[in-house]
């Protein structure tokens, strides 16, 4: 079997050793650079399967590299785990608003590091849905394998996390999800975040669909769903 690649990027070196080394122990191949800049040449001349990125770097920061490289259709799907001494919860949800995959801070166990990448990376290896599978409600179109969504002709740019929230409660209209179901369906199992981080999901997404948002139903004491659309012709 091919050995994963993992690209790492932290400006502390003694970080960048610590882990390659555990990471090679488990037959990964690792690889990593000290830079933004650095981190995105690397992206484009060798894609790696997932990518372990600190916030804070000199020149351009993690937040930026995601940015960047979820707004781009062909680098949007690689799995990013954010790694920073940042621990408010206001640094979780900015990381996983712009689309990163997990976010684990400094100081973290390296047992706990690779448990969550072979979390991550069995997650991205399981089955994959039709790509070309298109949900049509309430006047609008989600399109999963152009991640595209347009409402009454116009389309909405949306994070990552954004269009999994969306297409995840779109798929089951009038279905009650928990906030723990909303998490594994936009970032897979094993994945730990606090409930607050998925309402200000809901409030961002509901905030770019304007109007259309309000067909996102709260559900208190549980969490949330799709409206049912009614038949015109009852």
């Amino acid at each position: 079997m091919t050995q994963k690649k993992i690209l790492l990027v932290d400006d502390e070196e003694d970080i960048l050793e610590l882990l390659s080394y555990n990471l090679r122990r488990e037959g990964y191949q690792a690889f990593g650079v000290m830079t933004g800049e650095a981190a995105l040449k690397k992206v484009e001349t060798d894609t790696p399967d997932l990518i372990i990125l600190d916030l804070m770097l000199p020149g351009i920061d993690g937040l930026e590299i995601t940015r960047k490289l979820k707004s781009n259709p062909k680098t949007a799907k690689i799995p990013i785990i954010m790694l920073s001494a940042k621990g408010e919860e206001s640094d979780i949800v900015t990381g996983l608003e712009l689309g990163a995959d997990d976010y684990i801070t400094k100081p973290f166990s390296p047992r706990i590091l690779i448990a969550r990448v072979k979390a991550m990376i069995r997650r991205d290896t399981l089955p994959k849905e039709d790509t070309e599978h298109v949900i049509h409600i309430h006047n609008g179109m989600i399109h999963l394998g152009r991640r595209e969504v347009v409402i009454d002709e116009h389309f909405v740019e949306l994070t990552y996390t954004e269009f999994q929230v969306l297409y995840y409660l779109a798929r089951r209209p009038g279905w009650v999800a928990t906030r723990s179901q909303i998490v594994d369906a936009a970032k897979g199992t094993d994945y730990i975040v606090t409930d607050r981080s998925v309402d200000v999901q809901i409030v961002g997404l509901r905030k770019k669909l304007g109007i259309w948002g309000k067909n996102i139903e709260t559900v208190r004491g549980v969490g949330y769903r799709m409206k049912e659309q009614k038949d015109d012709k009852k």
